[in-house]
């Protein structure tokens, strides 16, 4: 596991058709096994952080044809409902999904088991995929489908894990069976080779994970909800960047960001 770990390769991205179908298998509803009772306990956090670090760098102008990789009940598009004409959502859950989001009235399709996305090249003007690759074995693969399926000039919108999220051998509280981050230089490789261009890339979550567990009792939500703690963590991430580790076991290795945020256009 060594390879792995050291996040030279990822782990999943080169697995058989079997191998690839079991793991669809185990996280088509994990995340919705994990939010129990669904839509009545399900809670996006995540605006602030997305308008941050992403849709702030998007031109302030209608998109024709917008893609949802995972994106459940859509929460994450609200920031720009009023400037998508039409919304499709790729999305494994029979239980994460809705009939409406701001006034849109979202396109559900099932994912392809492979990753292939059923739309032709060229047709989308913006893909948004938040925290959805790492739940994704063959992550090349897709990551190429979003490149075909892009039109010259649309954008990519990325936010994931870049650390291993611990030992994925072993079962870990909060997180689904499959799920581990993706290196953050296997990120800056594929980007480069698949030919996007960088809009932006923000580094972030430095300490995030412990201190939501160190303030969940005196806050009255998570810590990354709050726009002072995000403009604290976005500078504490630039110093500590240096300090990214795929997978981390002492302390000192953890004090890095976690996550990444990607806007890309091709």
């Amino acid at each position: 596991m060594d390879k792995y770990f050291s996040g030279e390769v990822l782990y999943g991205d080169d697995f058989s058709k079997e191998q690839i179908s079991q793991w669809y298998e185990d996280e088509k509803e994990g995340y919705a096994d994990l939010v129990a009772g669904y839509k009545k306990e399900y809670h996006y956090g995540y605006r602030h952080l997305d308008e941050l670090y992403g849709y702030k760098y998007l031109p302030k102008r209608r998109y024709g044809n917008v893609l949802g990789i995972g994106s459940a009940y859509g929460d994450e598009f609200r920031p720009i409902a009023t400037q998508i004409d039409h919304l499709y959502i790729l999305e494994p859950s029979d239980h994460l999904v809705t009939d409406h989001i701001d006034g849109m009235n979202p396109v559900y399709k099932k994912p392809n088991i492979d990753g292939t996305i059923d739309f032709p090249d060229g047709f989308f003007d913006l893909i948004v995929c938040f925290a959805t690759l790492h739940h994704i074995p063959n992550v090349t693969h897709v990551m190429n489908e979003f490149y075909r399926c892009l039109r010259p000039g649309g954008f990519l919108l990325l936010k994931e894990p870049i650390n291993s999220m611990g030992d994925w051998r072993e079962a870990r509280s909060g997180l689904t069976k499959r799920e581990r981050g993706i290196p953050y230089g296997y990120f800056k490789k594929m980007i480069a080779d698949l030919g996007f261009k960088v809009i932006r890339e923000s580094p972030h979550f430095t300490m995030t994970s412990f201190l939501v567990r160190k303030t969940g009792k005196l806050l009255q939500k998570s810590i990354y909800e709050y726009k002072a703690y995000l403009f604290i963590d976005k500078y504490l991430s630039r110093l500590f960047r240096w300090n990214i580790t795929y997978h981390p076991v002492t302390k000192l290795k953890r004090i890095a960001p976690s996550k990444i945020f990607y806007v890309l256009s091709k």
